[in-house]
């Protein structure tokens, strides 16, 4: 009886802030590109602090203070790049911060100076990378696009949503089970199913990509999105951690709940670039 009152607390906890987080979600990339920017820029932040944490905890010793100056950096100067439709040569101003991680660490006095440097551009690349590329989607019809975002996310919850129900239904054989033994083929054909559903249904309203566009972006989407559950499920196991942080009530951390999309937006970015 005291499981279940428990389970049924999780289960309204998880419900809450699902619906909470998804209304300030929605609404942040919705309501200009500004709030769109302050969303992702704290998403970035507290991501590349909970990475740097779960590392510090195993005793690795990232330098957190410059990987997040780092990543917001990038992050900062990709969006003023892509809002003002400036050259690309502003992000030249990225490399001397990046050269500035390996003179940093002459000064820490560290056992193992280079897995530091590694471990620190290694947040940079996994984390802030990713998150600065969205700023690409972002701006594709040479404006601000809440569609093209919002499409997107919508596209990750709802291939999350088929893979789901259908793992749980028609779910036998294994995808990963070194990894994630949770998930099946059976699964990711329903989130891909899915996803090209509501792809067909986002090309009737929201018209800034064309509708072969959007049936790209949710193969891309279903297909990636799985693999980028499956890194952030590999460095759990290594790290010997259940989830990668507790900040979004019965979600996780910043790195559960975003796993998907860091690794879906790179793949999006090339796509888009290369068809449109």
């Amino acid at each position: 009886m005291e499981n279940q009152k428990k389970e049924l607390s999780n289960l309204q906890q998880r419900v809450l802030a699902g619906v909470i987080g998804g209304a300030v979600f929605i609404g942040a990339i919705y309501w200009n590109q500004w709030t769109f920017f302050l969303l992702f820029l704290l998403l970035t932040v507290l991501g590349l602090l909970e990475f740097y944490r779960l590392l510090a905890e195993k005793g690795y010793r990232p330098n957190k203070v410059l990987g997040v100056l780092l990543g917001g950096a990038m992050f900062g100067l990709g969006f003023w790049v892509k809002a003002n439709d400036l050259s690309p040569e502003w992000l030249f101003l990225l490399l001397p911060l990046l050269f500035i991680t390996l003179v940093a660490e002459l000064y820490r006095k560290t056992e193992h100076p280079f897995v530091n440097i590694a471990l620190t551009l290694l947040g940079v690349l996994y984390i802030a990378l990713p998150f600065s590329l969205l700023h690409v989607l972002a701006f594709l019809p040479d404006r601000y696009s809440w569609q093209i975002i919002l499409g997107v996310m919508f596209l990750i919850w709802s291939s999350d949503t088929g893979a789901y129900a259908a793992g749980r239904t028609l779910g036998k054989n294994k995808l990963f089970p070194r990894i994630s033994p949770g998930k099946t083929w059976e699964g990711l054909v329903g989130g891909v199913l899915l996803s090209l559903g509501v792809a067909w249904l986002l090309s009737r309203s929201f018209e800034d990509l064309s509708l072969e566009h959007w049936l790209g972006v949710a193969v891309l989407v279903s297909i990636f999105g799985v693999w980028g559950d499956l890194v952030e499920s590999m460095l759990k196991r290594s790290l010997q951690v259940k989830d990668s942080g507790t900040l979004i009530p019965g979600h996780g951390g910043i790195l559960d709940r975003f796993d998907s999309l860091i690794l879906v937006i790179p793949f999006l970015v090339a796509f888009l670039e290369l068809v449109r």
